[in-house]
């Protein structure tokens, strides 16, 4: 038997209305920030994720699904995207929608890959909601986008997490410290990880982020990135957590968060939770001012973030939290004609009501049974003898009160 590929996961009928869930709150809460969707393709060229990602990150050096296209002349990298923010950016330049207007608010829902060890929380083709906010570099966007994630979080009934914040400051703060950090490193080498070591010159905010007992314990007391922001850096960092503070969202600072890709700059933050083991991250973001440019375009001030779908529905479960399933609002049951059930049902469902007919040709019994199981609010029995007198049998199934209605007359029946 052919089964799916480790690491991916089928979504089954019996789960789909807890995305369906997920799905209308991104919908609606969206909505009311101002925020529009964006879909982009699966496959982009490998250039998008190396060059704005960064050559010395994890997702690029060992997770990526990237592969050759089949052009004989010319071949080209593609890769299946590992995540959003390099996509978004490279859309936005591509199609000049800043020109358009000068503050663009972006939304997605999409399926993403990376080569990783499979573990609950985390798939190779995994899901994430995020959203981008284009074109102010002033903190009000920077907590707008946290606001809207802590409240996509409230809306979908997840409350256990606590949000960590910190600055990485602007370019010239970062620079410094990542000069001292370097040097602190160096001096911590044989105590690092291998994976801590390699990243030591191209990524070291990177080994500040480790999940390694070896790196933990080497860099505890390494410098802090808040000692050596400047007085602009300081001040932006500081109008981001007073309008936080204002908008009642709970936040911790984190010296120690850095959200080791190459594009942050200023404000970055993580959604954390104690439920979900190892995976603690429920997701993050922050903002991202030189990925324009390192994708080829001018420096553009932008701020994001993305929330994991696959650990949200874990962490619903655990908290024993599922949307309802849909149920019929009626099912139409008879031994009469095939053409007149179908004819009727087509009818009723005009009046966008969800309308089932059995398939199977079961007995009466045992439709009305299935009906019942199916929690329909109406069932309709159209037999033989209902068709010769040109009726048919309305039954609320809440209260059992059964209505003879003129099957001319039964669309208008308010159901």
């Amino acid at each position: 038997m052919i089964q799916t590929i480790r690491g991916t996961k089928d979504i089954l009928p019996g789960e789909i209305s807890e995305w369906h869930f997920l799905e209308e709150v991104f919908k609606r809460i969206t909505s009311q920030f101002g925020y529009k969707e964006i879909r982009t393709p699966v496959l982009e060229f490998t250039e998008v994720f190396s060059r704005g990602i960064g050559e010395g990150t994890d997702i690029v050096g060992k997770e990526m699904y990237s592969f050759n296209t089949k052009d004989e002349k010319k071949p080209e990298s593609v890769t299946m995207r590992p995540e959003m923010t390099a996509s978004v950016v490279r859309s936005v330049t591509q199609h000049s929608l800043l020109h358009h207007q000068p503050t663009l608010r972006l939304w997605y829902c999409a399926p993403f890959f990376r080569y990783e060890n499979p573990q609950k929380g985390r798939q190779r083709q995994f899901h994430q909601f995020g959203a981008e906010c284009i074109g102010s570099p002033n903190p009000e966007s920077d907590a707008e986008v946290v606001i809207l994630a802590a409240t996509v979080l409230k809306e979908i009934g997840i409350t256990d997490y606590t949000l960590a914040i910190n600055s990485l400051g602007n370019k010239t703060s970062r620079e410094k410290y990542r000069t001292e950090l370097i040097s602190f490193l160096k001096g911590k080498f044989d105590e690092l990880s291998e994976d801590s070591q390699n990243r030591l010159e191209k990524n070291p905010l990177r080994v500040l982020d480790s999940k390694d007992a070896k790196d933990k314990a080497a860099t505890k007391d390494a410098p802090s990135i808040l000692d050596f922001l400047d007085e602009e850096s300081e001040t932006y960092f500081k109008n981001v957590q007073e309008i936080l503070k204002e908008s009642d969202v709970e936040f911790t600072v984190n010296p120690r968060l850095v959200r080791g890709l190459d594009y942050y700059n200023h404000t970055v933050f993580e959604f954390l939770t104690t439920k979900l083991g190892s995976q603690d991250a429920l997701g993050g973001g922050g903002r991202y001012d030189p990925l324009f440019a390192q994708l080829g375009g001018k420096e553009t001030p932008a701020v994001g973030f993305a929330l994991g779908i696959e650990r949200l529905l874990l962490l619903r479960e655990q908290n024993n939290v599922q949307a309802e399933a849909l149920k019929p609002d009626i099912f139409i049951i008879g031994d009469g004609s095939a053409k007149k059930i179908q004819k009727l049902a087509l009818q009723i469902r005009q009046k966008n009501l969800y309308v089932l007919t059995d398939l199977l040709r079961k007995s009466f019994k045992a439709q009305m049974k299935e009906s019942n199981k199916l929690g329909t609010r109406y069932t309709i029995i159209f037999g033989q003898q209902e068709e010769e007198k040109g009726i048919a049998i309305i039954k609320n199934m809440e209260t059992g009160v059964q209505t003879e209605y003129p099957l001319k007359e039964i669309a208008d029946f308010q159901f």
